[in-house]
């Protein structure tokens, strides 16, 4: 809805869009640009954890402890030129004074949040102009260990993650999932599909689509076990990955990252349980257990496109409703 989303808003459109987002309207000051705290008003968060964690890495408070001190921090040199005692948010990220941020970042979902060979080729230049940069301060040996040791910290999380899932998909096609799909509000393609299918991962009639189809992550009017395991990928993963990304050893692991994602895969083991429990009480009982009205609509979720698209558009989903492949992409 335009309330929740009105904070995503001013970071998403601006940032693309605008040079005084990070050079500051009414200044323009290339000094400003310069420092790490020009990145924080977008970059933190629970589900983009880049601030904290270079805060509370070594290269954080090396920034922190200097940046007063112009013979540590020149901010008036141009960034090609910079000699800086420590990195800053800008120096790695728009290395050279380059605008190009994707080009010295990692890519998100392959190389952080998902189950994917990092190593693969496909993301070896990636790597390599990371180690790049790097080595302007540390050896290249130095810099591809570190990088190792993210892939291991995360392959490690990916386990943890998709044990989480298989709990909450085996509840699922046990048919003891609650409140079920079916009984759900839409999601915002007007679909009722189970909301942890996503792309082609989950195929078949028991999660309540057609192959290929995909479900969304819902962050509300889901079942417990479901935001279990949005949060152990969406937040606690996200700790490890970047905070092995930056340095932040206590973000991959203390706080909330690894042991996080423990904590929550002991949360969705005790919800399936429960569940389980129930459903066979209920069976014993003869109970018939129906869904509460507030899982079918609530105040807000009218306001979103999958009740349009219902109302409006019966037996159809947003993407019947493209007119090309893609649409949705640009529009």
């Amino acid at each position: 809805p335009p309330g929740d989303t009105a904070g995503c808003t001013f970071c998403h459109t601006s940032s693309e869009e605008r040079c005084s987002t990070c050079h500051q309207r009414h200044q323009f000051n290339p000094v400003v640009a310069r420092k790490s705290e020009q990145c924080k008003a977008c970059h933190w968060g629970k589900d983009h954890r880049d601030w904290e964690a270079y805060d509370i890495s070594i290269h954080g408070v090396v920034w922190q402890t200097n940046k007063w001190d112009p013979t540590q921090f020149d901010l008036t040199k141009k960034l090609s030129d910079a000699d800086y005692v420590g990195p800053t948010c800008q120096y790695c990220h728009l290395r050279g004074g380059h605008h190009n941020v994707q080009r010295l970042s990692t890519v998100y979902t392959s190389m952080g949040m998902s189950n994917a060979d990092r190593g693969a080729p496909l993301w070896k230049e990636k790597r390599d102009t990371w180690v790049s940069v790097c080595d302007d301060c540390h050896s290249p040996r130095f810099a591809r260990e570190n990088l190792q040791a993210m892939d291991e910290a995360c392959k490690d999380a990916g386990l943890k993650y998709t044990e989480t899932f298989k709990v909450a998909e085996n509840l699922q096609l046990d048919g003891m999932g609650e409140p079920m799909p079916k009984d759900l509000h839409p999601d915002w393609a007007g679909e009722h599909i189970w909301s942890l299918k996503i792309g082609a991962y989950h195929d078949g009639p028991g999660y309540g689509g057609k192959q290929g189809q995909s479900g969304e992550f819902r962050m509300s009017n889901c079942s417990d076990i479901e935001r279990i395991c949005f949060e152990s990928v969406g937040y606690w993963m996200t700790y490890i990955f970047k905070g092995m990304a930056h340095g932040s050893w206590n973000d991959a692991t203390y706080c909330d990252g690894s042991f996080g994602m423990d904590r929550w895969l002991v949360k969705a083991k005790v919800a399936s349980e429960q569940a389980r429990r129930f459903t066979a009480l209920e069976k014993k009982a003869g109970i018939n257990w129906v869904p509460s009205e507030f899982w079918r609509k609530g105040d807000w979720m009218n306001e979103l496109s999958g009740a349009k698209i219902v109302k409006e558009f019966p037996g159809k989903t947003i993407f019947d409703l493209c007119p090309e492949p893609g649409w949705l992409d640009t529009h």
